[in-house]
């Protein structure tokens, strides 16, 4: 503990220094609580995408042997561009997926294969997905790195800051109580040796 001066003056500063600090902690609490809330909805969301991009992986599983051939799907299914803006949670500035454009490439019916359609379809849903999950789990990032630093704030001040000022505010009290026993009792032994 820092060595506190035992003054008025350094009262009046810890006990404006402890409203400060009670006034504040609810609001820390409740963004933390926030936070949390919105982990869950994330972990909630990332697992329903990977579930969906399991699920796509396995219908392509029951027809992939179709592709014996070499065919690279990979020019029909390229990514032309993707819109994301920004929202905030909690003031915390986070990536939210406007739009996913793909290139349009048109194929040659009399060149490739009937199921080809069904490939690139699949291909393109397999991509949205990844991208969505992995603007998700950028969001949960974001947000676990200010939760932490939320917790460190609500910890510092309910564990540290609050007691702190408690205790130099019962020091000072307790020293100027003292002090004004001991001048009254200087008061009265000048009383008595006067009369």
């Amino acid at each position: 503990m820092a060595k506190i001066k035992l003054t008025k003056n350094e009262l009046k500063t810890q006990r404006d220094s402890l409203k400060r600090f009670q006034r504040y902690l609810p609001t820390l609490q409740l963004k933390k609580q926030q936070l949390q809330m919105e982990m869950r909805r994330l972990d909630q969301e990332i697992e329903e995408k990977r579930d969906e991009e399991q699920e796509a992986r396995a219908k392509l599983s029951s027809w992939i042997q179709l592709y014996s051939e070499s065919i690279d799907l990979g020019p029909y299914a390229e990514l032309d561009t993707l819109k994301t803006s920004h929202g905030n949670i909690a003031g915390v500035t986070i990536p939210i997926l406007d739009d996913l454009v793909f290139k349009e490439v048109p194929m040659n019916l009399f060149e490739t294969e009937a199921w080809t359609d069904e490939g690139v379809d699949t291909l393109k849903q397999l991509t949205r997905l990844r991208v969505e999950r992995q603007i998700l789990e950028e969001q949960h990032r974001l947000l676990g790195a200010e939760l932490r630093t939320t917790t460190q704030r609500v910890n510092l001040f309910e564990k540290v800051k609050i007691p702190e000022a408690k205790e130099n505010i019962r020091v000072i009290r307790i020293f100027m109580g003292d002090q004004q026993t001991a001048a009254v009792a200087r008061s009265k032994i000048a009383k008595g040796k006067s009369a």
